[in-house]
């Protein structure tokens, strides 16, 4: 299974960017789909997630500014950011894993492959 995210990119603060997860090696029909972050010097953090079903759940920080979607036909996920601050600097990754959206977001489950993540950078 790979996964590669992409769409990052330097924007100032209230902009917006829309971030791409490509998933290959699987039918992503039946995963969750989640978003992490990680900003300089701290720990990753869940974001948001997809479920199969596509029922969507998101970080406290991220409600009302972001939006996650799914494309299975494509095996796509996406993750639409708006309003964008500076503390949602960082690498964003993405997952895929047959999971409760609620465990992926809390680390409870930690995805066994993170892929390759993509770097956001908001100016103030």
């Amino acid at each position: 299974v790979q996964l590669q995210a992409s769409g990052g990119g330097s924007v100032q603060a209230g902009g917006s960017l829309r971030l791409s997860c490509e998933v290959s090696g699987l039918s992503l029909r039946h995963y969750a789909i989640a978003w992490y972050h990680q900003a300089p010097g701290k720990e990753r953090e869940g974001v948001s997630c997809i479920s199969a079903a596509s029922t969507t759940e998101y970080a406290d920080s991220v409600k009302g500014r972001f939006a996650i979607s799914r494309d299975n036909a494509k095996n796509m996920g996406y993750l639409q950011m708006n309003s964008l601050k500076p503390t949602d600097t960082g690498v964003y990754s993405c997952a895929a894993e047959l999971a409760r959206c609620d465990h992926l977001l809390t680390l409870y489950i930690r995805p066994g492959n993170w892929g390759r993540g993509t770097q956001v950078t908001v100016s103030s």
